[in-house]
């Protein structure tokens, strides 16, 4: 995933916002909060607007979580994307050619032990740390995996995201929409 120097992701639960970020410069879009039944409207819309949609699997109402769901989301409705935490997730969308992204939750040492066994199971495009205000766990994650860092969850402030990005995150995904427009400004965020 090429991602233009976007720095920013940002990540929506409403159609408003969705609609919003169609006339903004960011490219890629996290669709966090989403109903199966308005999946194929929305990346068709998103693609009509030059917008590359990664939808969060694990948050879609009406649609179970696992290697089927996988399977469906990458053939009939081909988002650009899928985040998701479960590795048969991971792993089915890789073999699908979709940008594959783990969501990891490091709540202790054990959870980032047993993180780094299932990323060598998956292999995904991309990690996204949650949470992604831990600018040194950001720095070992991926130094020890190799693979491109997304840094979520609990990003607030400016300085939360140039930490984040400091520690050597490829990129923030943020809900915050103030932070969406302040890097927005800067060129593609």
């Amino acid at each position: 995933m090429e991602l233009q120097d976007q720095r920013i992701l940002p990540a929506i639960r409403k159609m408003k916002d969705l609609e919003k970020l169609m006339r903004s410069p960011y490219t890629y879009i996290v669709l966090l909060d989403s109903h199966i039944g308005q999946l194929k409207s929305i990346v068709d819309l998103s693609r009509a607007h030059g917008k590359k949609l990664l939808l969060h699997a694990d948050l879609i109402e009406g649609l179970k979580n696992d290697e089927y769901a996988a399977e469906f989301l990458c053939q009939s409705i081909r988002p650009a994307g899928i985040i998701s935490t479960r590795g048969s997730v991971i792993t089915k969308t890789r073999q699908n050619g979709l940008l594959a992204i783990q969501r990891l939750f490091l709540l202790d040492s054990s959870a980032l032990e047993k993180s780094y066994t299932l990323l060598e199971r998956t292999q995904p495009d991309y990690i996204e740390v949650m949470p992604g205000v831990i600018p040194h766990i950001i720095r070992e994650v991926k130094e020890r995996s190799g693979i491109p860092i997304f840094a979520g969850g609990l990003i607030r402030s400016v300085d939360d995201v140039e930490q984040a990005l400091s520690a050597g995150a490829t990129a923030v995904t943020t809900s915050n929409k103030e932070l969406w427009q302040h890097y927005e400004g800067a060129g593609k965020g």
